[in-house]
């Protein structure tokens, strides 16, 4: 679940949700050589899909038993967390190795600061062996473009993530520059082609108070109103260095 704080209220998004919003701004790109790319389908079906290990979880939120707040895919359990990704890469396996195989990579990408974890050795273990068994499936000619297609799922995670969370500090990743403001989220240089793609993705609102238990905070979302967040994507001129947060 991804938390937008809201004034008096919190506006809680699925990670399936958000991946979807994900994929429909990369099917809108132009860049990069997407648009012809051979596997474009495979690979738009990887970034649309990469977060359905997060249903039962999003379905069934929880509640930190410290503060009473509820706890958000960056903050669930490491179990959950680390169930999500063989739950979601077994999903695509069967029908699409070569997805499956970009989100394999995705999860090693998202927790590669726990490489040195002990408590985290078995996850990255199966999910290397998820992630070559995928690609093993795939042949040689349509996984040419491995392991650089992953831009493109990393890119769409990147854009969804800083407008669900309503993020206002710069981004930077794969030679692209992320600012948003307001409603609006520019991307430089412009992959879009001088157009730009609406974005709405669905959230519901509940109280920002301490919830009493999991069931307290899943009959508030249960009955919660259901809101949009909507805004748009664009291209943009290239942002000044000296716009960019430096280190220390």
């Amino acid at each position: 679940m991804i938390i937008r704080p809201a004034i008096d209220d919190l506006l809680l998004v699925t990670q399936p949700d958000h991946a979807a919003l994900a994929g429909s701004v990369m099917a809108a790109w132009q860049a990069d050589g997407l648009p012809e790319h051979p596997e474009r389908e495979e690979l738009l079906l990887a970034v649309r899909e990469h977060d359905h290990g997060w249903l039962e979880p999003d379905a069934a939120p929880t509640v930190d038993p410290a503060t009473g707040a509820p706890e958000d895919f960056l903050d669930a359990p490491v179990d959950v967390r680390q169930a999500v990704w063989p739950r979601g890469t077994a999903r695509l396996a069967g029908a699409h190795p070569y997805a499956a195989a970009l989100v394999a990579h995705h999860a090693l990408n998202v927790y590669r600061r726990h490489r040195s974890d002990a408590a985290w050795q078995a996850f990255f273990a199966g999910m290397e062996t998820a992630e070559q068994a995928a690609l093993d499936r795939v042949p040689p000619a349509r996984r040419a473009g491995w392991p650089h297609d992953y831009r493109f799922l990393f890119l769409g995670d990147l854009i969804s993530l800083v407008f669900c969370h309503g993020w206002t500090q710069p981004f930077e990743g794969e030679q692209y520059r992320l600012m948003l403001t307001g409603t609006t989220l520019e991307i430089a240089p412009d992959p879009f082609g001088g157009g730009q793609v609406p974005l709405a993705v669905a959230a519901r609102r509940v109280p920002a108070r301490r919830y009493a238990s999991d069931d307290d905070l899943r009959q508030a979302l249960a009955d919660a109103p259901p809101v949009m967040l909507e805004g748009a994507v664009r291209g943009a001129a290239p942002i000044a260095d000296d716009r960019m947060p430096t280190a220390g």
